[in-house]
C-alpha cells in the first residue's frame, strides 16, 4: 500500500453538512496549504538579506563596544603604557553631506537587487523609486558604499560623513512628479534630524567629476535650491569681474580642480544644464560667480 502523503491522487473528503461533502485532490490541499504558509509569513522576499544585515550591524556594534587600550611602543620597540578610561561624554557620529545619484537601472526592483548581493560592492542608505516608494537600507549612521573615490573640498573620503541617496532613474529620461515629492520630504527630514547645512546637498557628478555623471541633466537643482537643499543662481545675475579666477572659484565651492575641465563639465551639469562643454561662456562665468558668493 502506497503511503498516502506520497500519493498525490489520493482525495480529501470536506464536509459542508453530513448530506454535503466534496473530494479535493492531495496536490490541489498541499498548494493552498504552501500558499496559506506563505502568505502568513512575516519574512518577505528579502528575508536572507535582512538576516545579513543584521549580522553585520552586529559585528559593527561589538567593534564599538571594544574597551581595550591601544597598543603602542617605542623607537626601541619597549611597550609604552597605557590603559582603557571610558569618558562619560560621546554620542554617535552623525552625517554631514547628502549625496544623490541615479541608479542608471531600469526600475527600483533592479536596484534593490544590486544593492542586495555582495558581488557588487555598491550600497546607498535610501532608493527612492519612480513611484515615489522610498526604500530605507542602511542606517543612516552607518558608512554606505556610494560615493567611491571622490573628493570634496578637503574631504576624500565622503563616504564616512555623506548619506547616499539613488533615484530610480537610467540618466536618460526626466525624474518622476511623485519621486521628487518624496525627495523633498526626505531630505526636509534629514536636513532637521542632522542640520545638514544648505550647501551640504551635492550630486555624484560634484564630488567625482570626470567620472560619474549622475544625476544627470535631467535633475532639478533649483526646485531643490527653493526648498532649501542647495544653492542655485539668482535670477538676475551680476557680471563676473574681469580679475574673477573660475579655477579658484570651483575649489573653493568644493570641487576638484586637478582635472580642470571635468570640474567644469560637473559645475554646469549641475548651475547650468543647458551646455556640457568644458568651455566657460560669459553665462557660465556670470553663474559661476554668482554661485561662488553664497559658498
Amino acid at each position: 500500500m502506497k503511503n498516502k502523503f506520497t500519493n498525490t491522487t489520493l482525495p480529501f473528503r470536506f464536509c459542508l453538512s453530513p448530506f454535503t461533502c466534496f473530494k479535493i485532490p492531495f496536490a490541489f490541499y498541499l498548494l493552498a496549504f504552501t500558499l496559506f504558509i506563505s502568505a502568513c509569513s512575516p519574512k518577505g522576499p528579502y528575508a536572507v538579506t535582512n538576516k545579513v544585515y543584521k549580522k553585520e550591524t552586529d559585528s559593527v556594534l561589538n567593534v564599538m563596544q571594544r574597551q581595550q587600550p591601544v597598543a603602542l611602543a617605542d623607537t626601541t620597540g619597549a611597550p609604552i603604557p597605557s590603559s582603557w578610561v571610558g569618558t562619560v561624554n560621546l554620542n554617535a557620529r552623525k552625517p554631514n553631506y547628502v549625496i544623490i545619484h541615479f541608479t542608471a537601472q531600469d526600475s527600483a526592483a533592479q536596484t534593490l537587487k544590486t544593492f542586495t548581493v555582495t558581488s557588487t560592492q555598491v550600497s546607498a542608505h535610501y532608493v527612492i523609486g519612480r513611484d515615489g516608494h522610498v526604500y530605507h537600507m542602511l542606517n543612516d549612521y552607518l558608512r554606505a558604499w556610494q560615493a567611491g573615490i571622490s573628493k570634496w573640498g578637503s574631504i576624500t573620503d565622503m563616504n564616512s560623513i555623506s548619506l547616499g541617496i539613488e533615484l530610480d532613474n537610467n540618466g536618460s529620461e526626466p525624474f518622476a512628479p511623485a519621486q521628487i515629492n518624496s525627495l523633498l520630504a526626505l531630505l526636509a527630514q534629514l536636513k532637521k534630524a542632522y542640520n545638514i547645512p544648505t550647501a551640504n546637498f551635492i550630486g555624484h557628478q560634484d564630488i567625482a567629476p570626470g567620472r560619474k555623471p549622475d544625476p544627470g541633466p535631467y535633475f532639478p537643482w533649483q526646485i531643490l535650491a527653493q526648498h532649501g537643499f542647495g544653492y542655485w543662481s539668482d535670477d538676475v545675475l551680476e557680471l563676473a569681474p574681469d580679475n574673477f579666477d573660475p579655477n579658484t572659484a570651483l575649489r573653493l565651492i568644493g570641487y576638484d580642480t586637478r582635472n580642470l575641465s571635468a570640474a567644469i563639465v560637473a559645475f554646469k551639469r549641475h548651475f547650468v544644464q543647458t551646455d556640457y562643454t568644458p568651455q566657460l561662456t560669459q553665462l557660465d562665468l556670470n553663474v559661476l560667480y554668482n554661485v561662488y558668493k553664497k559658498y
